[in-house]
């Protein structure tokens, strides 16, 4: 079994979408949490070896939507380590 690795990026409202394009064009991510600046968890979603295209359409559609309701927010990413 791998160990998991995390870390965290803080971005405003605008960068987010191009975070999670970014983060997910890297590959090698379990899962992706967003949270608002309080900490509050606005959306949490696994990634899976060759999740692409039509599949992670309507994902990135509601990141899009949580970026334009949000000024801050943190990207909490785990990685295969």
């Amino acid at each position: 079994m791998s160990e998991v690795h995390t870390e965290e990026f803080h971005v405003n409202g605008e960068e987010l979408l191009a975070k999670i394009k970014q983060l997910v064009h890297e590959g090698n991510i379990r899962r992706i949490i967003i949270k608002d600046k309080d900490g509050k968890t606005l959306i949490e979603f696994p990634l899976t070896f060759g999740v692409v295209g039509l599949v992670l359409a309507p994902t990135l559609a509601a990141v899009g939507a949580i970026a334009a309701l949000v000024t801050e927010a943190t990207v909490i990413v785990e990685k295969n380590a």
